[in-house]
């Protein structure tokens, strides 16, 4: 096995020093790109601006290496990716349809303390992203929630309810979140999966929000949030 072969190949010093340079314009660019979204960082970009800096990557990607591709041609392009962004932008802020079609619109996962039906039916949220991302904004159980929303960026938005009208919820944490096998009178119980809440007699009794969707309940907690 030849290695000089494989790290080196016909590669010259001459080429080298022109890839730190094609690399270095790259670099450059994509950094002024950035600068242009007005972003500080990927979780606030929306899949619109995502997507043009994966497009962007893929431009810069050639001309780092290939010694027979210019880095006029790569300028170009990137400066009309540029171009197209901003006149999308502006058009963005002038018609709110156009908006929602590039970026999307912000989604109700969250309402009283239940999550919203129609989202999980159309496999629009997950229960465990869901989940982590209330534990991690140290919300316990559903029922310290009044709104809970997902933007157009994937970050979650949250109302929380006040401790006096804190309600029996579904439990967030694995510990809690598990299905009951027997039932006890009086204690309230969450379905886990929409998450209402009620007092029921048997441990396989079907939820009456979403039928037959679930027949596993767990034990609602009505703890206060603690900050």
């Amino acid at each position: 096995m030849n290695w000089a072969s494989i790290f080196i190949y016909d590669t010259t010093w001459l080429f080298a020093v022109e890839i730190l340079i094609r690399v270095t314009v790259m670099f450059v660019l994509i950094i002024t790109f950035l600068r242009f979204t007005g972003k500080r960082g990927v979780r606030q970009l929306s899949i619109f601006e995502l997507t043009i800096i994966l497009s962007l990557g893929s431009i810069a990607g050639d001309p780092m290496f290939t010694e027979d591709l210019p880095i006029i041609q790569a300028v170009l392009i990137m400066g009309t990716v540029i171009s197209l962004y901003r006149l999308c932008t502006w058009a963005m802020m002038k018609f709110q349809p156009f908006e929602d079609l590039l970026e999307g619109r912000s989604m109700y996962i969250v309402e009283d303390g239940m999550l919203v039906l129609d989202k999980i039916k159309q496999g629009e949220m997950s229960h465990d992203e869901f989940f982590a991302e209330m534990r991690q904004q140290g919300v316990e159980h559903l029922g310290q929630v009044r709104v809970g929303l997902l933007e157009a960026d994937g970050n979650f938005s949250i109302l929380l309810h006040t401790s006096e009208k804190t309600d029996y919820g579904m439990p967030l944490f694995p510990k809690q979140y598990r299905p009951v096998e027997q039932v006890e009178a009086g204690v309230y119980y969450a379905c886990m999966y929409c998450g209402y809440v009620d007092e029921i007699s048997d441990p396989n009794h079907c939820c009456p929000r979403c039928e037959d969707n679930c027949n596993n309940w767990a034990k609602a907690l009505n703890n206060h949030i603690v900050k």
